[in-house]
């Protein structure tokens, strides 16, 4: 039995439509891949003195607007684990507690509230990481 033209032409409609939905789904899923290598590819890192390179994904990161030395604290509060951008360098400071970060924050002199709560001097300090632990997640 010969199909007719009628016939024929609903078939390849029904083909036609099967591969612009089966192509419109591929497109939409390679859309969604590179998205999301995207947003693991924009993952903030930054060189950290004296330790080497501290991926910033699972801190808090606050900008400092006032003028003054410190312009950035990132707090993993998790791991009581901070890192501070003084002018353009970032330290690091271990087994630090939540109340002393926000004291900082929130401190109308932040380089003041530092250097007399957190930095310490020489080898040794309430927070220093040669003398605390730094979290096992951001050991080298």
């Amino acid at each position: 039995m010969r199909a007719n033209r009628g016939e024929l032409g609903h078939g390849l409609r029904k083909q036609t439509n099967f591969s612009s939905e089966v192509t419109l789904r591929f497109i939409t899923f390679l859309a969604l891949v590179f998205i999301f290598i995207c947003q693991v590819a924009a993952a903030e890192a930054v060189q950290v003195k004296y330790h080497g390179v501290v991926a910033l994904d699972a801190f808090a990161c606050e900008d400092v607007k006032e003028s003054g030395d410190v312009s950035r604290i990132c707090y993993d509060k998790a791991e009581r684990y901070m890192v501070i951008r003084l002018k353009t360098t970032y330290y690091h400071y271990c087994e630090i507690d939540a109340a002393t970060v926000q004291g900082l924050q929130r401190a109308s002199s932040k380089r003041q509230f530092f250097e007399s709560r957190i930095r310490g001097s020489g080898a040794d300090g309430p927070f220093d990481c040669r003398t605390h632990p730094v979290p096992k997640k951001y050991r080298l």
